[in-house]
Formats: structure tokens, C-alpha cells, sequence
């Protein structure tokens, strides 16, 4: 039987990414959800709470801004997840292997350190490669013509918004906050793994066989600890992203006024949400993985 072809790495990119794609259009909603939760009550004690839970916010929203309203960003959400795709996708294998080259001096073999660096540093690279498009996002999610929260900034598109950052700002006002968002998706990154692998080890030692409920399991077991540890940097992110002005001057700027104002537990602020998002995101990345794969497949003849 001849050997199976590979698909071609940007095969493999699209077939992520649409993925990715397929995937956040049914998140969208809890995303916006999730920003206006950690928007809510910004540096500010107490107040009336307009959102108090996932399903009770996913009804404001709709009940007064419709279908648009749970959508709000997502077409800027397709670039973000494209960009950030490829640099996952792009540069994770060539940067375990010039490690492991390095390290171990052979890159065909591997340990769970280089792969966790590889891992954090190529979603480093994807955050750094999608900040403006995040940015944008964050201001477009967080708009309300009813209820406002956090500083309102009104884009008819992403585009629109890209214009108008660049012409007040210039570059360095695209990649506001990016600082944040690079220990965010760094944090995030460099827990996953061992995590999920901690996981599988102990079920597996506990009588759960090897198959999807293995991999489910752990992948829930994985995601509640990215959240947890990646949570803080979520919320000192969004804000930083959605500031105008310059209400904070910087990260540890909007950390310290976060937790002297409105308590450590403000940091936690969308946390239920953000477990939501997460959660059904790789689920339906991975099923979807599954299916545009085999469409690559399909264009390329493999």
C-alpha cells in the first residue's frame, strides 16, 4: 500500500483556521458576555450589576440589540483567529525543533518543557501578530447603544475601527495593551499541557480507559486551569484594550487600581463565562479540525 502523502503546511493553516473560524462564530456571544462582565464596574465600588450571569446577559443582549448584538466583532474575531492560527500552527514545529536541536541535540526527539516552551512562544508570537485585531474587537464587543460599560467606542466595522486608531494614534496605538496580552496568552500557554497531561495520567491511573472520554475529560480538567491562571490577565487586558485616553498608564498600573478599587476578586470578574467560552471553543475546534482536514485533503489530492 503506497504511504499516504502529507497534507502541506498550508493545507494544515487553512484547515485550522477555518476550523478556528467555525468555532468562534458560535462562541461570539459568550466572548461579548465575558468583556462586558469584566468591564463591568470599572473602578468603581459596589453599583447596580446590568449583567449578573452567562444566560441572564446572553438574554439582556439579546432582548435589546437582537442577533447583531451577540455578534458584535466577529468578522474582526475571523481575523484575529486566522492570524493567531498561523503563528500557532506556523511556528510552533520549527521552534521545538531548533530547541530540541540545541538541547537534546537531535530535533526529531522532544521533552515536555520544550514543548511547553514551544507551545508559549508561538502563541506569544500570535498574540503579538493579532493585538490590533483584538484590540478592535474588545472596543466593538463592549459597545452598547443601551446599556454602556466601560469606555463606549462606536465602529461601523473593523476596518472603520483600524482607520480610526491608526489616524488618532498611529501604530502605537494599535498595539495599546499588547503587553498585557502577551502575558495572557503566554500564562495561558504554558499551563495547558502539563496540565491536560497531569489530567490523563491520573484518570488513566484511576481506571479511565484511553479514548474520547479520556481525552474530554482531561481537555475540561486542562481548560479549568488556563482559566483560572489566565483569568486576571484577561480582565487587566480587556480594560487595556478598551481604555481610551490614558486611564491607565500601563499593566501593573491597571492591576494595582483594579485591586485597590474593586478587590482581588475583580480579577475574576466573567470568570464562569470565560470557563464557557474556552471549553465548547476547543471542542468544536477540535470537531471541526476533523472535517476541514478532510476538505484539505480533498483540494490537494492527498
Amino acid at each position: 500500500m503506497a504511504e499516504q502523502k502529507q497534507l502541506s503546511s498550508l493545507g494544515g493553516f487553512a484547515a485550522g483556521a477555518l476550523a478556528a473560524c467555525g468555532a468562534v462564530t458560535v462562541t461570539n456571544p459568550i466572548e461579548i458576555v465575558k468583556t462586558r462582565m469584566q468591564l463591568q464596574g470599572e473602578l468603581v465600588q459596589g453599583g447596580k450589576k446590568i449583567y449578573t450571569g452567562l444566560f441572564q446577559s446572553l438574554g439582556v443582549i439579546f432582548k435589546h440589540e437582537g442577533i447583531r448584538g451577540w455578534q458584535r466583532g466577529l468578522g474582526c474575531a475571523y481575523v484575529y483567529q486566522v492570524g493567531l492560527n498561523g503563528c500557532r500552527l506556523g511556528f510552533y514545529e520549527p521552534i521545538r525543533r531548533a530547541v530540541a536541536e540545541a538541547v537534546l541535540g537531535d530535533g526529531a526527539q522532544s521533552t515536555m518543557a520544550i514543548n511547553v516552551f514551544a507551545g508559549a512562544s508561538s502563541g506569544i508570537m500570535g498574540a503579538v501578530a493579532g493585538s490590533p485585531f483584538f484590540l478592535i474587537k474588545t472596543r466593538m464587543q463592549s459597545y452598547s447603544p443601551v446599556f454602556q460599560v466601560g469606555t463606549q467606542t462606536h465602529y461601523r466595522s473593523f476596518v472603520d475601527g483600524f482607520r480610526s486608531i491608526y489616524a488618532a494614534e498611529g501604530i502605537k496605538g494599535l498595539y495599546r495593551g499588547c503587553g498585557s496580552a502577551v502575558v495572557r496568552t503566554g500564562s495561558g500557554s504554558s499551563v495547558q499541557l502539563p496540565i491536560y497531561n497531569s489530567a490523563k495520567g491520573l484518570l488513566q491511573s484511576s481506571g479511565v480507559a484511553e479514548g474520547p472520554l479520556l481525552h474530554i475529560a482531561a481537555s475540561a480538567c486542562s481548560g479549568l486551569g488556563v482559566c483560572f491562571v489566565m483569568n486576571p490577565w484577561d480582565v487587566i487586558m480587556t480594560r487595556m484594550y478598551n481604555q481610551r485616553g490614558n486611564l491607565y498608564s500601563g499593566m501593573g498600573d491597571c492591576l494595582v487600581k483594579t485591586v485597590r478599587i474593586e478587590g482581588v476578586l475583580a480579577l475574576y470578574k466573567g470568570f464562569f463565562a470565560h470557563l464557557m467560552r474556552i471549553g465548547p471553543h476547543t471542542v468544536i475546534t477540535l470537531t471541526l479540525m476533523e472535517q476541514t482536514l478532510r476538505l484539505m485533503r480533498y483540494v490537494e489530492g492527498v
